[in-house]
């Protein structure tokens, strides 16, 4: 069979085991979005951005088997004020989650907006992720869109006195999750936005974010521990004039995690950080897949990757920044690097720039390499175990990634709690 027949198979396979949600004012954003996977088809490896990243269990009519993760430990964000939105493999529950109702914020369920004939989302939904299917195709992200049961329409107005956690709990073996959040932050409002958990065995995640004119976004996400579950995410992301969007991802191992993240900035003196951290020990695959356009004068963006490997993990980087012609004074810096414990885990990394501007300071780099001999024999000179003396510079390596987290607080809860998981897995 030809590969094209193989893939169009595949396809028809997934999109038969769905069903979209009917009516309401996202049925036409669902069906434009359906037309596009139908076009696009979903990915293989032969498609450039998959080359390093099975895409099979993603793509499977069939979400695979993961057993639930127990922990004995709180989940992340606990020990902080926020409003909580609980979803349990993919569907909202009203009884775990908090009152919705917050100052300078409206959420709305897209499961509700969908039985709407008028709500402020229906211009927003579908569309960055439309979008974002050029230059590179992203048919899980509209296959996401098409057949989304569920998530938030959530629409910051002012300044929200605590940020609101999206809270993903995995509670099925078999469970195919596929939630759907879009985010407006009108002009001088400013949120944090908190996501935690491993969702369900098999998760499909987009959100779209549209940041007005002197608006701010912060993101931070804690990807769960359960090791068997599968994971892609999209983020799709539009910045109008000095606005401000940073994110930052904790990805602790997964069998497989694919988080995509595609920026635009179309106001001048924007500024977009995306960072992650990710600690992978045995049978773990992470990619991390960065698309950032520079459509503006004098804009700011900043791609922070860093990962611990070992065991036989694998990580995987892909990022590209596009400064097109009239966006001068630009201001990219891209960095991805890899710390591998052992000889047996790897690092793929694809770094780009294409630059049509003639003013601009950009960069990349991307490395990779094994613990430093001379600190590791420095510490250990002083007293410090091995073991003990490793963990301390795996957290100096993953330090720069962890500082994108503007809200100290929360970034040194992460590096308390990066600490607790290196210790056990000693």
């Amino acid at each position: 069979m030809a590969l094209a027949d193989v893939k169009q198979s595949a396809t028809e396979a997934r999109l038969a085991a769905l069903s979209m949600p009917e009516g309401g004012c996202l049925a036409a954003s669902r069906k434009a979005a359906l037309s596009r996977v139908q076009t696009l088809g979903l990915p293989g490896r032969r498609d450039e951005y998959w080359k390093y990243t099975r895409p099979e269990t993603l793509t499977a009519a069939e979400a695979p088997k993961a057993s639930v993760f127990a922990s004995d430990e709180a989940p992340m964000f606990n020990e902080f004020d926020r409003l909580q939105v609980v979803f349990v493999d993919g569907v909202f529950d009203a009884d775990a989650s908090d009152d919705l109702s917050l100052e300078g914020v409206t959420i709305d369920r897209i499961a509700d907006i969908c039985a709407q004939d008028i709500h402020w989302a229906k211009d927003l939904y579908g569309v960055l992720e439309a979008r974002g299917q050029s230059p590179v195709a992203r048919p899980l992200a509209a296959l996401n869109t098409a057949f989304a049961q569920d998530g938030v329409a959530i629409h910051v107005t002012g300044t929200p006195r605590k940020p609101i956690n999206l809270v993903y709990v995995h509670s099925a073996e078999i469970s195919d999750a596929i939630l759907h959040h879009v985010i407006r932050v009108e002009a001088g409002a400013e949120a944090t936005i908190l996501e935690n958990g491993p969702a369900a065995s098999r998760f499909n995640n987009c959100m779209e974010v549209d940041i007005a004119d002197t608006g701010k976004l912060h993101l931070v996400r804690a990807q769960g521990r359960d090791h068997e579950r599968r994971a892609v995410t999209h983020m799709f992301a539009r910045l109008g004039s000095e606005s401000v969007f940073k994110s930052f991802s904790l990805t602790v191992n997964g069998i497989l995690t694919r988080n995509e993240a595609v920026i635009e900035l179309l106001g001048d003196d924007a500024i977009a950080h995306v960072a992650g951290a990710c600690v992978g020990d045995g049978e773990v695959h992470h990619d991390d897949t960065v698309f950032i356009t520079h459509d503006a004068v004098n804009c700011e963006s900043r791609q922070v990757f860093k990962k611990v490997l070992r065991n036989g993990a694998t990580g995987v980087f892909q990022g590209k920044i596009l400064v097109k012609k009239d966006a001068q004074k630009t201001d990219g810096y891209q960095i991805s690097q890899a710390l591998l414990l052992d000889d047996d885990s790897q690092f793929l990394a694809k770094p780009e720039l294409e630059i049509y501007a003639d003013d601009v300071i950009c960069s990349h780099g991307s490395t990779t390499g094994a613990i430093d001999e001379e600190a590791l024999f420095y510490l250990r000179s002083r007293g410090i175990s091995t073991g003990e003396a490793t963990d301390l510079l795996t957290l100096a390596f993953l330090a720069e990634a962890v500082d994108e987290v503007e809200d100290r607080e929360m970034a040194d809860a992460i590096v308390a709690r990066l600490e607790g998981w290196l210790s056990r897995r000693r």
